[in-house]
């Protein structure tokens, strides 16, 4: 992901992915929330990973727990709910996409509350979740490198699912 996220830090605006979103470049809400949920996100997935670590148990845990649920709820998930407005592949790609943004903010408050109340295993549980959608993103470019791979569609094209008839 750190690979994937570092030519976006030139802000130009036919970077990668971007090439097949110049329709939408010229919004500077949606560019904003672009450019704000790659690199917010980048660091979500670091975080996030390091909550399951043990040894990082205790006042570390808080620290970087408290900095994941904020990005998530405050920075990256709405800037993530802006993206999926306009996600390529139709209306299927964009609920997913939408639906994706709501539930990642839901869990991760959830998870909140959980601990506020001291419910460590619901804290737990909502954190499984919000964290496998931080990593929806591996999981997306993985299956969209097997399909790429396997069926040889444009690489661009490979997320999206297309209904006929």
């Amino acid at each position: 992901m750190v690979k994937i996220t570092i030519p976006y830090l030139s802000l130009e605006r036919d970077t990668a992915f971007l090439k097949i979103k110049q329709w939408m470049i010229q919004n500077e809400i949606w560019r904003f929330s672009f450019f704000t949920h790659v690199f917010s996100s980048t660091f979500l997935l670091i975080a996030g990973f390091t909550q399951f670590y043990k040894p990082l148990k205790g006042k570390i845990h808080r620290s970087i727990g408290k900095i994941y649920i904020i990005i998530i709820v405050f920075i990256s998930g709405p800037a993530g709910l802006v993206m999926s407005w306009f996600a390529n592949g139709g209306l299927l790609s964009q609920t997913a996409f939408i639906l994706l943004s709501i539930l990642w903010v839901f869990f991760t408050v959830k998870a909140y509350i959980a601990i506020r109340n001291k419910d460590f295993i619901s804290h737990g549980n909502f954190m499984i979740r919000s964290y496998a959608l931080t990593l929806s993103a591996l999981t997306l470019r993985s299956w969209k490198y097997l399909l790429v791979l396997l069926f040889h569609p444009h690489p661009m094209d490979a997320y999206m699912i297309k209904l006929h008839g």
